[in-house]
């Protein structure tokens, strides 16, 4: 099976952790970590372009040594270098990383003095009191480690982009089998839901044992759990579960409702058919014993007066009411949008230049495209000063000029400082185009303390968008603690507005978050945060994110023409 991005990423990440913890050179650290960021992105497999020859070197920040440790992990599925850093340091030490609360050098003290080299070692120390004894450490911190070790029972689900690279070679695996008409995921993956527990795929095969056999002869298989003849599970050797079903022609519409929607949706709509004497399930909608319907979505909704729903609806959170009355919304789509309002080049962290991004953004049909390098106050990466964005500025309107039909934006993503202040001055924010404004630091602020510094950034007359409104990462950090409430009606009655961040790590706002905003009269950015160029493609996700929040073209600000938003943006 060839080694999946994800696994090289992963790879690199293990070897940052281990060479941080050891106290290595942190520029040789940060090597990896962008590293493990540009594989993981990338919209080819690395894999291939082994195969094929390509030049790595080409690849952002992937210099000949890493070039040579990439082609190491295809061809061996390994990396002597992470085998020796283990040999030097307990690999578990890496884990301890994911608790809130600790770093690379309070992870080395907790093993070189109490002897700490797993997860469990961890938690007794806490529980036993030992950690608040150590000195730069204190009570408050060992109440973060228990807490967060608390957090981390909870079931572990894989973030929708990596999930993605799962399934879709196994997709097309399946779709090659024997008498296989069609091969689709339903379940949280096809409601495009920001994580994904196991993958559950249906097959139309008209030869259930034999599609099942070649299922669980898929290489990435690690274990088989059960195999019949129109079902098997199957675990991966990444850690996923897979469950495979044959369903039939005539009820293959009836199994995808019912294997995609979330149950509480299902439910509903089986207490539907119950009213009128019929029974739904996976195999279609009956009255007695004989099928109504069951072959498409469509002609199931339609039998219950409904409209199709789409699946990212599909929660139970009144849409099959909305249904009813007609009221369903006309959801977003990826080729709604006209332009991307936050975007980072090498002028910070990014990965490629103003011009390179640019063009890339052109080739993506766009009509405009906001470059909005950071600030300087953000500590671990270079960003600008108020001489350097002056400078910026003016270089952004020469290249504008060299662009026909297309707009380059001058922007920046501008740091709140723990005050609620701004880290540039006023009179540059005054040139920009589009001024975004982010928490970087001070997560761990009281609830109102951090609305209340959100607010008062907002209360700028220069700021136009709070990018990644909560702070969070999937399966990484939590939000910081504020009140989305009353920073929605804060944006809305200052004439701001929030963002959907694109990120798969991010996608922040959550769903739930964003159709608030709606309600609320808040109209919201869909941006990407790209830092390379390929990260333009996270669009997606975050229209994914949008329509999960029952967001229509109207309600994104960057669906409009520049002129449009232009006007929007004015406060």
């Amino acid at each position: 099976m060839p080694v999946l991005n994800v696994e090289i990423a992963e790879i690199f990440r293990e070897v940052a952790d281990l060479l941080e913890i050891a106290e290595a050179n942190p520029f040789r650290v940060r090597a990896y970590r962008n590293a493990a960021r540009t594989i993981e992105t990338l919209p080819r497999s690395a894999h291939t372009m082994v195969a094929e020859g390509e030049d790595l070197t080409k690849l952002s920040g992937i210099g000949e040594d890493l070039a040579a440790k990439i082609e190491e992990i295809v061809k061996t599925g390994g990396l002597k270098q992470l085998e020796k850093l283990e040999q030097r340091t307990p690999a578990e030490l890496a884990d301890m990383l994911d608790v809130s609360g600790l770093g690379p050098k309070r992870v080395a003290r907790l093993h070189e003095t109490l002897g700490i080299e797993t997860l469990d070692e961890l938690k007794a120390a806490a529980e036993q009191e030992e950690i608040e004894t150590l000195h730069g450490f204190g009570e408050k911190t060992q109440a973060k480690i228990l807490q967060s070790l608390r957090e981390q029972k909870e079931e572990k689900r894989t973030r929708l982009d990596i999930a993605e690279q799962t399934a879709q070679p196994l997709v097309r695996y399946l779709k090659q089998g024997p008498d296989v008409q069609e091969a689709i995921v339903a379940g949280s993956y096809r409601r495009r839901k920001e994580t994904v527990g196991d993958l559950d795929i249906l097959v139309i095969s008209e030869s259930g044992t034999e599609a099942m056999a070649y299922f669980v002869d898929y290489e990435d298989v690690d274990e088989i759990l059960s195999q019949g003849e129109t079902r098997a599970t199957v675990v991966l050797r990444s850690g996923m579960q897979v469950d495979v079903r044959v369903v039939a022609q005539e009820s293959y519409g009836a199994a995808l409702l019912y294997f995609t929607g979330a149950k509480a949706h299902t439910i509903h709509l089986r207490d539907m058919a119950l009213d009128r004497g019929w029974k739904v399930n996976e195999y279609g909608v009956f009255k007695d014993q004989e099928r109504i319907v069951g072959e498409s979505e469509e002609e199931i909704y339609a039998l219950f007066d409904l409209p199709f729903i789409p699946p990212e609806l599909r929660e139970d959170r009144g849409e099959i009411a909305a249904g009813q009355a007609g009221n369903l919304p006309d959801l977003i789509t990826l080729d709604d949008i006209r332009g991307d309002l936050q975007t980072h080049t090498t002028a910070s962290d990014g990965k490629a230049s103003l011009e390179a991004m640019a063009r890339a953004v052109q080739e993506r049909g766009y009509a405009y495209f906001a470059v909005t390098d950071h600030s300087a106050h953000v500590g671990v990466i270079q960003g600008l000063d108020a001489g350097e964005l002056a400078r910026r500025i003016d270089e952004i309107a020469a290249l504008d000029e060299k662009l026909a039909s297309f707009r380059l934006l001058a922007g920046i993503e501008v740091d709140i400082l723990k005050d609620g202040t701004l880290a540039l001055p006023d009179d540059v924010l005054a040139r920009l185009d589009v001024c975004v404004c982010s928490v970087h630091t001070h997560f761990d602020l009281p609830h109102d303390q951090q609305t209340e510094r959100i607010i008062r950034a907002l209360d700028n007359l220069h700021v136009h968008i709070l990018a990644h409104p909560t702070g969070r990462r999937i399966n990484e950090r939590r939000p910081y603690a504020v009140d989305m409430e009353r920073l929605i009606g804060a944006a809305k009655e200052r004439g701001c507005y929030l963002e959907i961040n694109a990120n798969p790590e991010r996608l922040d706002l959550n769903a739930r978050h964003a159709r608030m905003a709606k309600e609320m009269g808040l109209k919201l950015a869909i941006s990407t945060d790209a830092h390379s160029v390929s990260g333009l493609d996270f669009m997606r996700f975050g229209v994914n994110q949008a329509r999960r929040g029952w967001l229509a073209t109207e309600d994104v600000l960057n669906t409009r023409s520049w002129e449009a938003l232009q006007k929007l943006l004015e406060r």
